[in-house]
């Protein structure tokens, strides 16, 4: 019944900008249990930006002054603005949805029940 579709991926140079969005539909979570997370070949998936359970804000050291993450509730959209991109920034990004697990202060994976399909973004040097 939820589904995630992620959108706005794609190929940029350094130093340039992409928004990835998500559209949630048939989902009627809290919207503090919304986040992204993204996975390069070969590396673990790693968050990103959450919103935590008291609304407040999680990013990762890395996305820390250059990612934005908000959210439109009445849309059930979460978006991510990624500015200033590196080439380390080269990942699949996946929106997560619903809470299943209590917020532990970091980002887990299994915390998450719904997945989007993963928008790919590619920086190139």
């Amino acid at each position: 019944q939820v589904q995630l579709v992620e959108s706005g991926g794609g190929s940029v140079q350094a130093g340039g900008s992409l928004r990835l969005s998500c559209a949630a539909s048939g989902y009627t979570g809290s919207s503090n249990c919304m986040g992204w997370f993204r996975q390069a070949p070969g590396k673990k998936r790693e968050g990103v930006a959450e919103y935590t359970p008291d609304g407040t804000i999680y990013y990762s050291d890395s996305a820390q002054g250059r990612f934005t993450i908000s959210r439109d509730n009445a849309k059930n959209t979460v978006l991510l603005q990624m500015n200033s991109l590196k080439p380390e920034d080269t990942a699949m990004y996946y929106c997560a949805a619903g809470c299943i697990r209590p917020w532990l202060g970091y980002p887990v994976p299994e915390r998450f029940l719904y997945w989007g399909q993963g928008a790919q973004v590619t920086v190139s040097s």
